[in-house]
């Protein structure tokens, strides 16, 4: 059975940069949990940070040009938090691996876990198309990344994977 590493966030834990959660009420989620099937993480945790902590966004480029050494991961009040980043990546895709994950369901927007849009790094709430830091890693060692808005999407691939299942071996 595929497992589905998750912002802990989207499960209502209060990780956030502002100590909040961001549930993501579903009834997908309340049964792939029961299953065993969830792995709830917060890169940004994981990298060292506290909560609350001061937001961050990625200035010069995307999560690829982070992991690259092309770009840094900034707070807004300039402290330099790349190294926490590409840290709490590197334990997520540890997490992944050593849990059976397959796929990632993570919050978008996020200088970590967004896979559709991030913030520019300007500090004035402007989106450009790129993924964070995590989500770029993840997918650049195969794992299906969906965004919080991409339920649907992830949902249907857990299923096809679960019929596939019977016909292996």
């Amino acid at each position: 059975m595929d497992r589905i590493l998750i912002s802990a966030c989207l499960i209502g834990r209060p990780v956030r940069y502002d100590g909040a959660g961001k549930l993501l009420a579903d009834p997908r989620l309340d049964r792939w949990q029961a299953e065993g099937r969830l792995v709830p993480l917060c890169p940004e945790l994981l990298g060292g940070l506290p909560v609350p902590r001061p937001p961050a966004e990625i200035v010069g480029g995307s999560g690829a040009d982070v992991l690259a050494g092309r770009a840094r991961v900034m707070t807004a009040t300039g402290e330099d938090v790349t190294a926490a980043f590409v840290a709490g990546a590197e334990a997520a895709l540890d997490l992944a691996r050593s849990g059976g994950c397959a796929y990632a369901l993570l919050i978008d927007r996020s200088p970590s876990c967004g896979s559709l849009d991030i913030y520019d790094g300007s500090f004035s709430r402007r989106r450009i198309g790129g993924a964070g830091v995590t989500a770029a890693l993840l997918a650049a060692h195969g794992l299906s990344v969906f965004a919080d808005r991409e339920i649907d999407g992830l949902a249907e691939a857990v299923e096809i994977g679960r019929r596939r299942e019977p016909d292996a071996g």
